[in-house]
Formats: structure tokens, C-alpha cells, sequence
């Protein structure tokens, strides 16, 4: 047998078991608006559709800073932060607004190609989203009024269970709605956290700008949520967003999900390789 035939053949049986383990369990993959702004989200769509079509129960929530902070620039307007957080006023609500809305469709239109000869040819995925957060005001800190910014109150497990259940890919955005109607802006890490704790799910998946590397600068394949804990106490080496995710991953472990991982959406397929390799990504 020809070498490329063996070492596919090899493969393909190695990834076996890790369909079997997969099947029927939910996935929730979060990454930032900047998958967006660089056009790497067509290939993560690919690699999506691959876990949909192997019985996995997917869930996307998605960020939309850059976007906003594009909408933002149009109209003259300086973006405020504090604590790391967005000051939403009602010029940046509308912004907010104008961004989710764009890229659900951005999402929906993408999840949908299904052109011959490409990895979703045939994909036939159906999305859905909707009010799946319930959201209250974060209110005045330090003297700071962030108006519209929100935290998640409750989240709506049943229908984002319903949807799954449906053969649907569920997507979630940084906004959360309160009963009297109002929108809020909500940071996607934290919605992510919150829908994977409400499904239990089997895996938070974080991509972020760098890999996770102790302060030597070697890759750590693997962590404990007490050593994760540790090396955001004590390393200088992770970058903005990592730090950002990986505190999350702890948070989300120590909340019941299964495992949670940040990985380089730099690499390549790094999704495929986290998931179905031993190594990991």
C-alpha cells in the first residue's frame, strides 16, 4: 500500500474514538469579532460543519468589538473602557445593535455554503438564535455609570437545549435582554461561561490571539484550573486576550463544565487538531 493511502488509512482510525466519545455532547466555541476582520471565519466553518456532522451539539458564541469599535469611528465617536469593560451609551447601544445584527447574518450566510466540491457540500446547517440571555444592568462602579453594559442574569437552557435537539446549530451573541425589553451589552466571555455552565457542557472552547505558554515562553499543553489559576497569578508572558480566556476557563471548570481550552486561532485547522489529535493544538 502506498504510503499516503497507510498513513490516511492510520489516521482516520485514530480519530475514531474520539467520535465515538463526541457523539451527542455539546460544544460551546467562543471567539472574538476579530475572526470576522481577518476572514478566517469561512475556514472555521468548515471545521464546524465537521463537528456537526459527527453528532456533536454545537454552540457558537461570538464577540463583536471590532465591529463595534469600526460603527463607532463612522459616526466620530471615542470608545470608553474601565475595568476592561465597554461603557455602553445609547450611541454605542446602537452600534452594538448594528454589529450583532450584521454578523448573525455574517454567520447564518456562512454556515450556509454548500458549494461542490468543498468541505460543506451537502452541509445542510441550520442556525438559530435568540433572547437566550436574560441581562442586568452592571450599573455604577467606582463612580462609573456603564449604562447599558450588562452582566447575564439567567440563561434560557431549555430553548438553547431545544434548538440542539432540533439538529440545529445554536448561535449566541453579546447581548442580553431584560424583562421590561431593554438590549445590553454583554462581553462574550462572559455569555459563553454562562451558556456553557446552564448546558453543562463537555467543552468551552476559547480562541485567542497566542497560544498559552508558561513564562520561559513554552507551550503548555495542558493545565489544571488551580495551575491555570497560578500561571495568571504569576506569568507576564500571555497576551491580553489569553489571559482574558484562560481566566475564564477556570472560571467555567469551577462552574462544572467538563474542559475548556484556548487555543491560537493563528494555527491553522487548530480547532481539528485540539479536538481530534492527542497532542492537542
Amino acid at each position: 500500500m502506498p504510503a499516503p493511502e497507510a498513513q490516511f488509512i492510520a489516521w482516520f482510525r485514530a480519530v475514531a474514538p474520539y467520535f465515538h466519545a463526541f457523539r451527542g455532547k455539546t460544544f460551546v466555541i467562543a471567539f472574538g469579532g476579530e475572526i470576522f476582520a481577518h476572514r478566517k471565519f469561512v475556514e472555521l466553518a468548515h471545521d464546524i460543519n465537521l463537528l456537526h456532522s459527527a453528532g456533536i451539539r454545537v454552540v457558537l458564541a461570538h464577540g463583536s468589538r471590532p465591529q463595534i469599535e469600526a460603527l463607532l469611528k463612522r459616526r466620530n465617536v471615542r470608545s470608553r473602557y474601565a475595568k476592561g469593560l465597554r461603557i455602553t451609551d445609547p450611541v454605542a447601544l446602537e452600534c452594538v445593535k448594528e454589529a450583532v445584527g450584521l454578523l448573525r447574518v455574517e454567520i447564518d450566510a456562512l454556515l450556509s455554503l454548500g458549494l461542490p466540491n468543498s468541505p460543506m457540500a451537502g452541509a445542510a446547517i441550520n442556525t438559530v438564535s435568540g433572547n437566550f440571555l436574560t441581562a442586568q444592568p452592571i450599573g455604577v462602579h467606582d463612580g462609573i455609570d456603564f449604562q447599558y453594559t450588562g452582566s447575564v442574569r439567567k440563561v434560557d437552557a431549555q430553548a438553547i437545549a431545544g434548538c440542539l435537539d432540533g439538529g440545529n446549530i445554536a448561535v449566541v451573541s453579546p447581548v442580553g435582554y431584560s424583562p421590561t425589553g431593554e438590549v445590553f451589552n454583554l462581553a462574550m466571555e462572559d455569555a459563553a461561561v454562562a451558556v456553557a455552565t446552564a448546558l453543562n457542557a463537555e467543552k468551552l472552547v476559547f480562541f485567542s490571539d497566542a497560544p498559552v505558554e508558561d513564562k520561559e515562553g513554552e507551550l503548555l499543553p495542558e493545565l489544571t484550573a488551580q495551575e491555570a489559576a497560578e500561571l495568571l497569578a504569576r506569568s507576564n508572558r500571555l497576551s491580553a486576550d489569553t489571559r482574558l480566556y484562560l481566566a475564564h476557563a477556570v472560571e467555567a471548570v469551577r462552574a462544572g463544565v467538563q474542559r475548556a481550552h484556548v487555543i491560537s486561532g493563528k494555527v491553522p485547522g487548530a480547532l481539528l487538531i485540539e479536538l481530534f489529535t492527542h497532542e492537542g493544538s
